[in-house]
């Protein structure tokens, strides 16, 4: 099976996440941390990417103890599912654009 490929549109969604910084830090410790791209694991084989992403750091993403790819449901339990983040995202974007 061929790799999806973004649309122009998710790729432009993805550098304005970039810009907003990972979701985690943001609502827990409003601070900025450069994030990488986690693409939603649920509903897609391994190896397959989501059509929905969130913006994480390194330690929300791939750390062994902190990240959700080192244990989903702590990681869930502690910061939420990624749908949820994902709604966070698009309720204080507006926000975040408009600060000076």
């Amino acid at each position: 099976m061929a790799k999806l490929k973004h649309t122009k549109q998710e790729k432009e969604l993805m550098k304005e996440m970039v810009e907003y910084g990972c979701v985690i830090c943001r609502k827990h410790y409003q601070v900025y941390t450069q994030p990488n791209i986690h693409h939603f694991r649920k509903g897609v084989g391994m190896g397959q990417r989501s059509r929905l992403f969130i913006p994480l750091c390194w330690t929300h993403h791939q750390h062994p103890k902190h990240g959700i790819h080192g244990g989903t449901k702590s990681w869930t339990a502690k910061y939420g599912t990624e749908q949820e983040l994902l709604d966070y995202y698009y309720a204080t974007v507006k926000d975040y654009q408009s600060e000076p």
